[in-house]
């Protein structure tokens, strides 16, 4: 993280520095796409952003850590994380050099943003349970555990970018675009979750195309294709991109300077889907990869944005003033059904 990030968001004790710097990494090393666009943040706003980000890869890397470490060993270890996030959130801070950096880092984002805290009691929640289920019966199902997992992502980014609608009104497209985000990835990721013994893909979807886990293990193991998963990816596909249409109204609801970020990311994640749908959706064998030149693209046209909005920002543009303390959506203002392509398959890592 550079210095002079840290010294907009005013971020001045060594320690602090240099937890947001490891969780800066984090999002430049795993999340490439994410850190794309998050660069088109304003300075001050990045390293909080890099903080959510690096505490959730964290906490994801220690359930899906490596093969050899057993269910048990994870557990206390995600165990162990949750106790010193909840000490963090409530102001107790250990010796310096002793807490988990990435743990000071988000419990110091929480603390300036005012991020309720059980938007982290239900994200550590649903981390627990990945250690224990291995599918989801239906769709229901599967959004209880994406509240946790994807959408509160959402609803902990919007005091970060700020506001110009009340926080009631943009919540509910803040966690759309959490989850949107969560379901392209499921889509893109089922051969890799597979291996992990999971399939997220909810079974009354895959059952109404007469696919079921071994039928998806068959195809994974000898690489053949068969029409009824064919089906059922493309009916997964139908039902994300209208996730995406129920967050779309969201980003007229960002403070004007956040959202050629997040329009970005909202186009490139969209752009996964497309690369899925152009590769015959074979994601049981190889996964979807969006062109660079199509994700550099996208990212120019996020920089436009970006000029643009500072220069109106700086003359005056008479927009309702920003809000930062409540729930604004993390969704764009832009076509839901538009067909740009995204902003990482290839590069994004989780």
């Amino acid at each position: 993280m550079t210095a002079r990030e840290l010294n907009a968001a005013g971020i001045t004790d060594p320690v602090l520095r240099a937890a947001y710097a490891r969780c800066r990494r984090l999002n430049a090393r795993h999340g490439r796409t994410y850190f794309l666009a998050t660069r088109l943040l304003s300075a001050d706003r990045r390293p909080a952003v890099h903080a959510l980000y690096g505490f959730a890869r964290w906490a994801d890397d220690i359930v899906d850590g490596p093969r050899a470490a057993d269910r048990d060993d994870r557990a206390a270890t995600l165990a162990r994380l949750d106790a010193r996030l909840r000490r963090a959130l409530t102001g107790h801070r250990g010796v310096a050099g002793t807490d988990e950096p990435v743990v000071l880092a988000v419990a110091d984002t929480a603390a300036r943003y005012a991020i309720p805290t059980e938007h982290f009691t239900d994200f550590m929640a649903s981390m627990r349970s990945d250690l224990t289920v291995t599918e989801y019966a239906t769709h229901d199902d599967l959004c209880a555990y994406m509240h946790g997992s994807a959408a509160v992502i959402g609803l902990q980014m919007l005091p970060v970018l700020g506001t110009v609608s009340p926080l009631e009104e943009a919540a509910p497209h803040a966690a759309a675009l959490g989850r949107a985000f969560q379901l392209t990835n499921f889509l893109r990721d089922v051969g890799e979750d597979l291996d992990r013994g999971r399939v997220y893909l909810p079974a009354d979807l895959l059952t109404a195309h007469g696919v079921d886990r071994p039928l998806l293990q068959w195809s994974r193991s000898t690489g053949r294709r068969d029409s009824r998963i064919t089906a059922a990816l493309r009916a997964a596909e139908d039902l994300t991109r209208g996730v995406y249409r129920q967050a779309a109204p969201g980003l007229a609801m960002l403070d004007p300077l956040a959202r050629p970020c997040i329009r970005t990311a909202y186009i490139l994640y969209q752009g996964i889907l497309d690369a899925v749908a152009r590769d015959g959706y074979a994601v049981l064998h190889r996964r979807a990869v969006v062109p660079r030149r199509r994700r550099a693209v996208i990212a120019a046209d996020g920089l436009v944005r970006v000029a643009a909005a500072r220069l109106r920002d700086r003359h005056g543009s008479g927009l309702a003033p920003v809000t930062s303390d409540s729930p604004a959506s993390a969704a764009p203002a832009v076509s839901a059904t538009s067909s740009v392509p995204p902003w990482g398959d290839a590069m994004e890592t989780g």
